[in-house]
This record gives C-alpha cells, structure tokens and sequence, in this order.
C-alpha cells in the first residue's frame, strides 16, 4: 500500500521490535525531504516489520515529495538473498544516484550509512571514536550536498555529484554551440571542500569554482587563478576496441566517405570504425601509438565530436610520421584521410581543433600547457622532423592554431599552405574542401607550393617586390625632395626615413637654417614637423617660422631696416599655418628630458598628426645619464641606432643638432663632423651630415653668406660631398641661392 504521509509512516514503523539502527531512519528521512521526528529516531523500529507492511517494494520510493519512480527490479531481486538492511541501504543509494535532491533542515544532516557494512550498530556500543567518525562523514555529506546545490546553481546538471572527474558535460553557457558538443569537464573534490570546472570549446572556454560554504559561484576566466583548472587524470586509462564496443563502418558510412573523396582502402588502413549509439551508428576515428589503441574520437552526422575520457592525447596517425623528415599536420581527422587520397601518408591530425585567437602570452612550460599536451606527448616523433608543413583551416581559428603550433615546434622550420580561391569571394576552407572540389592532383599542388612561415624580422627581397618597382619607377619623394635651393639639391636632398647631423660653431646659422628648410618643404610639398628645440622661447620659435613664411618682419625696429611689419590680418593667418604646421615638444618639468621621451612624444605625433620631420635641437640640452659601466661613445652610437630606427620606422626625416666640441686656436674655418664633442659616432651613425659656416670677417667676404657644407652623403641618389653658398636675409631670417 503506498505510504503518503508522515503520519502512515510512524504507524508502519512503531509496533515493531525488531532493531534497525536509528541512524537508518534518519537517512530514509533525510532522503524523502521529510524531517524526522525524535519520537521516530528513539523508538525500536524493526526493519523486516516495516518492508512486510509496505507490501510492494514499488511503494518505497512513492512519497508524493520525491522526483522519481519505483525500486529497480534488481534491488528487488537483491533483497531476496540479502539482509533487509543492507536492501534498505541499496535502496537509498539509488536514491542519491538518481540525483535525489536533498532538504537541509536546521537538524544535521544524518550520513551514518554511507559504508555498505550490513553491521547493526547498537547504542551500548557506541564510543567516542564512532562518534567522531560519525559527525565527520555528517559533515562530509552537508559538504556535498551544498555543491550540489551551487552546482545546481550555476546551471550544471551532472548524472552524479560524487567526488570523482566528469566530462562530456553540456556547458550551460555555450551550450556546445551549434554541434551541441558536451565540452565542460567537472571536478568534485573527494573531501567536498570544492568543485572546479572548465568548457574546453575554443570559442567558450567558461571556467569556475563553488566551495560549500562560500556565498557566491566564482565563475569566468579569472577564477582559475584562485583554483587550478580542471585536469585529466595523469595515468590514462586503458582501452580496446571491444570495450568500447567498436566494430566496421557500415554501408552508409562508406557511401558518406566515398562522397568526401575517401576510399575504402584508406579508411581500412587507418584503422577507421564505427560504435553503436541511440542516434545509429557514430564514425570512430581511432588513435594509435605503435599499433595500440589510445584514444578514440567519434562523430556523429551532423557534425557532432566527443572523446574516450581520461585517454592519451596524442596526434591522430601518429604512427605514420615516424622517422619522417617532412611531415604534415592538419586540423581535423577527415582532412588527414584526404591527404592520403592525394598521396601522402606522412600527415596527421591535432586532437581538439583551433583556438579562437592567438594567445597574447609566453608559451606555457611543458606540464602546463594542457590544451597542446598532445605536442609534448609526441615530440619523439616531431624532433627529427626538418620541414613541418601547417596545413590548417584558412579561418580565423585555423590560422590562429597554425601559429600557436609554429610558436612550440619552432618557425624556423615550418612551411604554411595558401588555399586556393573557391571562387572569386572565398578560398577553400581545408584539404577535405580542395579534395572533394577540385581533385587529388589540385591537393597536391597545394602541398607541394607550401611557403616558409614567415618569421618576424625575416625577409625576403620578393616580400619587397611592389615596393621595388614603386621605386624603379620612380617619384619626388623616392628620388629625394629638393630642398627649395636649386645649388644645394646638387648635393643634398631630404629622404624620409633617414638621420641628418646639423653642426657648426655657435652663430653660424644652424638653427635658422634649418627653420628656413621645413618652410620650403612645407610649401613645396606640405610636410608637417615635430620641434623638440629647447634653446628657444615658443615666442621667439614662432617669430622666426612667421617671419620666414611671410617674409616680413615681426616687429618694427630697427632689425628691419624700414621694412613694413606683418600686419595683425596676416599675422592671424600665419598662427593658424603655424598652429596646422608644426607641433611642439617641451619638457614642463624641472628635468632635462631624455632621447627616449622626445622619441615617445614624435611617435605620437606622427600617428596623430602625420607629421613627416622631427627635430632635435640640439644635443647637449637632453639628459645623458647612462649606466657607470658604459662609456660616451658606446651611449652615443645606443641613442643614434635608436633614432635611425625611429625614423625608419616612421619614415620621418630626423634633424638632429649637435655642437662641436670647444676648438682650440681656431682659425675661423668651418669644423669637421669629427669635431663634434662626444663621439665619433655621429659621423659613422647618420645618413647626412652638414656643417653650417658663417662668414664674420669682411675680409674673407660678404657676411651675409653662409655656405652649407656637405660633409657625408649616404645614398648617392639623393647627392653627393661638396659645399653650397646661400645668401641670408637677417630682416626676414629666409635663405636663398648665391648669386655673384
């Protein structure tokens, strides 16, 4: 008769004398969700009398509060030549397997028959120590009945919350994409003290922990740091093909191959099956390692995959890339099979697919790096390997995984395949795709045309090629841009990209020169500058550049020389020119700045301002700390090579000023470029060097001629070593060619 209260319960239980262990009872309650009374936990309650009186075994499990059905008939069965209390013990532990979920009630939860020991415990024979085992295993039952209900919580549903490893569980975030594959692995402490899990899809990745006690679920990608993430069990089990119920691949299934381009004949040799499954048969791609079944990975139509869990991973055809010189991987089984179609056996395939991306840190230690242990644990047979040739999917994922597999196996030798165009807006996605389209012979060549991967810093002139015939071609910029003097382009033209050394002796006209040339190449071509010029005030800095731009003086005095002053209309003009033109870099603090900060700033304005020209003026105004151990010439060559590689790399012509150093019984003739104080280096390191000379003495000549000498030509397409005579304009500070 079915029991359908608390009430018909006690009156099944209490006329009986024969003794079940109370502790029984409160399991039987605890189990139902009903709060057992003291009366009940006191009383002497015979187990044989309460199975006679419930008739039916079925009644058992009808409590209208429980989710679930009847005893199986094997528990009936067993009760037949067992104890009736070990039956009673068998039937609440299917209760727990079928995920009964408990009532926590404020009374502890009672756990005492957890052992399988049919042993009747009497109260006289209780001492401490059972005590004390009894409220651990209580509360290592509280413990786990808690991340049962966190689990619950955070959306994962397990056929069993025992301790122990469960994989191939569906991630209640991804929920296995549009494969519905079960992705999340999950980790139950056996002390009940946590559980930790892990959605190995590339695209998911969610990843968490619960502990009993704690208030929340700690989930998402930083919670691994608190915990570490779930692992597979580092001694794999072992398989066969009759465990794992495999046998060979039906008619349908050979149809299906033979429509991808895949011969009978391969699939035998590759040792491909298939395993019986509620949907109908799955294919079974199995993994071996000297002939010996490993691990094995199924797929179901559509495309559906799980694995063996806790198996080797390895490569999938391992065996066929021993003692290779070239071998080929790929990103799936099938496209490993169809490589072998195409006549070569020297490939295989990685386990687990491609990540989203490519990871933005430091490739992990081998124990660490579990989502390509399968690298590690085949690395005998990928160290004798002098080409690898990364067959990958051409999507995103694909290309990312070709990069993390080139990171470990090292670039220098792997190749990479270009897929071929499907057609005029998309390649073909793999080797299966190629295949399958366009034959074994077009597969073949793409194999056969794989190019080198391409390492960072590493080239080739042909990776060049356009930029040479731009260049044969020929334009301003590439030939050089004229300085706006017809007398010195002979000898010096401005080529973005490269260092150009200014000096001269205090007064020459450095500076000014200078100013005069990034107006000429504003109006000639429109280059923007960066002005790092610490010996001018911005006021004066400006007068000069408006002055030169305008050709007239700023100010009415007597400098010039009756000449009328630029008027307030064009002086607006010339600031917004100003404002458009250039852009300044000044150090506000109480410190010299350093070359590394005036290059920090200038790569910020070409980026944001497009500016072409950078100066620095002049060298001994920036801060020169450098380490006790390195000597000036060392520190200047280190801050010259990291100049030339901005400039470079920001194709940006660089005007860097540097004084020579104090010249002793100098006779007035223009220094050499060796006489710049610091090093020689600033000859060695530049492209350019020029020396501005000044005439002060009328008797040598007019004092308004400064001749530019061009000391140092790099590339002689831009010009050569002489010197230039320009006149200068004091009134106005503009510069032009020498005419006698």
């Amino acid at each position: 008769m079915p029991l359908s209260s608390l009430r018909s319960l006690k009156s099944v239980l209490r006329p009986n004398r024969s003794l079940m262990p109370s502790s029984t009872y409160s399991r039987l309650f605890h189990l139902s969700g009903i709060r057992a009374p003291l009366s009940v936990h006191q009383s002497n309650l015979g187990s044989k009398f309460l199975l006679q009186r419930m008739k039916l075994y079925d009644t058992f499990f009808n409590f209208p509060v429980l989710p679930y059905g009847t005893v199986s008939t094997s528990l009936i069965r067993l009760h037949q030549r067992e104890s009736t209390h070990k039956f009673v013990l068998n039937c609440m532990k299917q209760m727990e397997s079928r995920s009964v979920r408990p009532v926590v009630s404020r009374r502890k939860v009672h756990t005492d028959l957890l052992s399988e020991s049919d042993h009747e415990e009497s109260p006289q024979r209780s001492g401490n120590s059972t005590m004390s085992a009894r409220k651990k295993e209580d509360e290592l039952q509280e413990r786990r009945v808690l991340l049962r209900q966190k689990l619950l919580k955070a959306g994962i549903q397990c056929f069993s919350y025992k301790p122990g490893q469960y994989d191939h569980i569906q991630c209640p975030q991804c929920l296995g994409g549009s494969t519905k594959e079960k992705s999340l692995s999950l980790n139950i402490d056996p002390e009940g003290r946590s559980a930790v899990w892990k959605c190995f899809r590339a695209k998911c990745g969610w990843s968490g922990y619960v502990k009993p006690y704690a208030s929340e679920v700690f989930a998402g990608t930083q919670a691994l740091k608190v915990h570490e993430k779930v692992e597979k069990q580092k001694h794999p089990r072992q398989i066969t093909e009759q465990e794992l119920e495999l046998e060979p691949l039906c008619n349908a299934l050979l149809e299906y191959f033979k429509s991808r381009g895949i011969s009978a004949e391969t699939l035998r040799r590759n040792h491909v099956l298939q395993k019986p499954t509620i949907k109908g048969p799955a294919i079974a791609f199995t993994y071996r390692r000297n002939g010996t079944l490993v691990s094995c990975k199924y797929r179901e139509t559509p495309k559906t995959f799980w694995q063996e869990a806790n198996t080797e991973k390895i490569f999938y055809g391992l065996d066929d890339i021993a003692n290779e010189r070239d071998i080929i991987i790929v990103e799936g089984e099938i496209d490993k099979l169809s490589l072998e179609e195409a006549g070569f056996k020297n490939c295989v395939s990685v386990p687990d697919g491609a990540p989203a991306s490519v990871s933005n840190k430091e490739v992990p230690a081998e124990d660490q790096d579990t989502k390509y242990q399968y690298l590690w644990n085949c690395k005998e047979y990928l160290k004798s390997a002098s080409r690898i040739i990364l067959a990958t999917d051409a999507d995103a994922p694909g290309q990312a995984l070709a990069e993390e597999l080139a990171r470990r196996l090292g670039k220098e030798r792997c190749w990479r395949v270009k897929w071929p165009m499907k057609n005029d807006e998309e390649v073909f996605k793999d080797a299966n795709e190629v295949l399958f389209y366009s034959g074994k012979e077009a597969l073949r060549e793409v194999i056969e045309n794989a190019e080198m991967y391409p390492i960072r810093g590493l080239f080739k002139f042909n990776d060049f090629s356009r930029e040479i015939d731009k260049f044969y071609d020929g334009n301003e910029i590439d030939l050089g841009i004229s300085t706006g003097w017809e007398g010195l382009d002979k000898f010096y033209k401005v080529m973005p990209g490269e260092l150009t050394v200014v000096s001269g002796v205090p007064n020459s006209g450095k500076s000014e020169w200078i100013d005069a040339l990034m107006v000429n190449l504003n109006h000639s071509i429109g280059w923007k500058f960066v002005l790092c010029s610490m010996e001018n005030m911005v006021r004066d800095h400006a007068r000069k550049l408006l002055e030169k731009h305008l050709g007239k003086p700023f100010f009415d005095l007597g400098y010039g020389e009756n000449m009328q002053r630029m008027s307030k209309q064009e002086l607006e003009k010339g600031k917004k020119w100003l404002n458009d033109s250039f852009h300044l870099i000044r150090c506000e603090d109480d410190v010299l700045p350093s070359v590394q900060w005036v290059l920090q700033l200038a790569k910020a304005a070409v980026m944001r301002h497009g500016v072409r020209g950078l100066v620095i003026d002049p060298y001994n105004e920036l801060d020169h700390q450098r380490p006790p151990n390195q000597t000036e010439t060392e520190y200047v060559s280190q801050i010259l090579t990291q100049i030339k590689r901005f400039a470079q790399h920001h194709s940006c012509h660089v005007w860097f000023v540097a004084h020579p150093r104090q010249l002793q019984n100098w006779s007035g003739s223009a220094p050499s470029l060796y006489d710049i104080s610091g090093s020689a280096h600033f000859i060695n390191k530049c492209d350019n060097g020029i020396v501005i000379h000044r005439n002060h003495d009328p008797k040598l000549g007019p004092i308004d001629g400064v001749t530019v000498h061009v000391r140092k030509v790099r590339n002689k397409v831009i010009g050569r070593i002489g010197e230039c005579q320009l006149t200068y304009n004091r009134v106005t500070g503009e510069y032009s060619d020498y005419h006698e």
